[in-house]
């Protein structure tokens, strides 16, 4: 990966950029020529004013230009030592005091320096999304030359080099309150490949949230939450120890004691991070964004996944699609750390309502209610529970789910041999009324299941979809052994239902015993003899 601003000389000009042409060729010498007189003598350093004067200019290409040149200028300057290192005294206090000229030239640059990058956070907050990109690869370029050559000494930091303060601001920019940033921060995340950036990020980012939600009062910041999550979503783990290999600033000494360097304290500041994220109350909209990354990008990443139980039975309870994309965080969680949860199996049966056929996460809810109905230590009772009132809603489901619905009924059955009494009463009463199963009873074990009978697959037979039909009128068959793939049906959709059907092929059928020959009849008839054709 490219170094940290390398491509923003390649950000492409814009039409009327190039228009002006002739004008900003004089303006970018002018600014070479500046940037020559500030590097070649000390004499000349009151030049730096011509350039960040150019970071307040009204024409974006002469920002964009001078953004670009005050980055040269001051990593140079890094570079070569003209930059006071250590505690920066006040302007006036480094200037009057009893410094040598050069201490004091260093303690006036630095102080340049350290506008230039106020300047490049107003650049930041700037309408052209051109501006903030090129002011956010400068500041990132500040923070790699200065871990190179930094500012600070060795015993003010513990022996640990790293410009955090710089990208400490630059977190504080990026999650703005009443500002959307998805821009800059779609950008900043190649920087957060840096195992280094990253842990700091996760650090600066985890003492951030509280502060600013704590000054809500527990009202919701919608701007400033998404802002965080964009981040924190933005952020992917190493699962290996041998894989933090990709630093922006190698340690010169300790390396291996440097905390950016382990996994272990990744992993405890990202746990850190998304506990004070999800600590507040959140929309409905992050609710449900959240929980789709939970399972994969979250829990496996965190040093004890065990402290999300509370969340997650929380939004279990809320209902609806929430439930529904809870139920993977808590699958994780029952799976791998042994969560206990005592009516799961209860609030599991009474999502199963018409309104999960319809959302769009059917596909995910009807895999992982296979995956919990897949053990054989489930009691009858309860298995039965869940294939009756997936038929019943089966009377009232569209095509496409139907074609899934009913596989995954006759599954059930055949995992379950002490079900089929279900299927096998065919004198059972098609009467609503009279069917001992109770549809509103949210309990599975009171709701009598195993008194009734699947009659609403055999009423699913006379559908006017033939595939349908065709797939009901297999319980009226030997259910076989082999379970039916349900993988190409979870997502099925009425398109592909559409695209699917001429696509068969037609099965001839015979219209008479002997097939005509004849104009009207058979060859030969005494009918088609008297009829000629002229």
């Amino acid at each position: 990966m490219a170094a940290p601003g390398e491509g923003d000389s390649r950000i492409p000009e814009r039409p009327e950029a190039q228009a002006q042409a002739p004008a900003r060729a004089q303006a970018q010498a002018r600014l070479r020529d500046q940037l020559q007189l500030v590097l070649g003598n000390r004499k000349n350093a009151n030049a730096v004013f011509d350039i960040l004067q150019g970071l307040e200019a009204e024409q974006e290409a002469e920002i964009l230009d001078a953004t670009r040149i005050c980055g040269k200028l001051f990593c140079t300057l890094m570079q070569q030592g003209e930059l006071f290192v250590g505690q920066l005294p006040g302007e006036e206090e480094g200037l009057s005091a009893d410094y040598s000229a050069e201490v004091k030239y260093k303690i006036w640059m630095r102080h340049r320096y350290q506008s230039s990058i106020d300047q490049l956070f107003n650049l930041m907050m700037q309408e052209s999304e051109q501006v903030q990109e090129v002011a956010l690869c400068t500041l990132m370029k500040f923070v790699q030359t200065e871990g190179r050559w930094p500012l600070v000494s060795h015993e003010e930091d513990e022996c640990y080099i790293f410009p955090r303060e710089l990208l400490k601001s630059l977190v504080e920019n990026l999650l703005q309150v009443e500002r959307d940033t998805s821009f800059l921060l779609s950008r900043f995340q190649e920087y957060l490949e840096y195992e280094d950036v990253r842990y700091y990020v996760m650090a600066y980012a985890a003492e951030h949230i509280p502060r600013v939600m704590q000054s809500s009062k527990g009202d919701l910041l919608p701007v400033y939450q998404q802002n965080t999550f964009s981040l924190l979503s933005s952020i992917h783990m190493p699962s290996e120890q041998s894989e933090l290999t990709n630093f922006l600033v190698k340690q010169q000494n300790k390396h291996d004691a440097w905390k950016a360097a382990k996994l272990k304290e990744h992993r405890r500041i990202f746990e850190r991070l998304w506990l004070a994220f999800l600590k507040h109350k959140l929309s409905t909209n992050l609710y449900k964004k959240v929980l789709v990354i939970l399972h994969e990008s979250i829990l496996p990443n965190m040093s004890k996944p065990t402290l999300m139980i509370d969340f997650l039975t929380a939004a279990y309870e809320i209902g609806g699609a929430i439930s529904l994309l809870a139920l993977n965080g808590l699958f994780y969680l029952i799976h791998h750390h042994n969560l206990e949860y005592p009516d799961f199996y209860k609030k599991l049966y009474s999502l199963l309502d018409p309104s999960v056929l319809h959302v769009k996460y059917r596909a995910r809810f009807f895999h992982l209610l296979d995956l919990f109905l897949s053990s054989s230590h489930l009691p009858a009772y309860l298995v039965a529970a869940f294939s009756k009132r997936l038929a019943r809603l089966a009377l009232t489901s569209p095509p496409q789910a139907l074609l899934m619905l009913i596989p995954f009924i006759c599954n059930l059955i055949r995992r379950h041999p002490s079900c089929k009494p279900l299927i096998h009463r065919p004198n059972e009463t098609q009467d609503i009324s009279a069917d001992p199963y109770i549809m509103d009873e949210e309990d599975p074990v009171k709701c009598r299941a195993m008194e009734s009978s699947l009659w609403e697959i055999q009423t699913l037979q006379n559908h006017y979809h033939p595939d349908v039909a065709s797939a009901a009128a297999n319980i009226n068959k030997t259910l076989s052994s082999q379970e039916a793939d349900l993988s190409t049906l979870l997502d099925l959709s009425v398109a592909e239902i559409f695209e699917k059907e001429p696509k068969k092929r037609a099965k001839s059928a015979p219209l008479e015993f002997e097939p005509a020959t004849g104009l009207l009849t058979r060859k030969n008839d005494l009918v088609t003899q008297h009829w000629t054709l002229d």
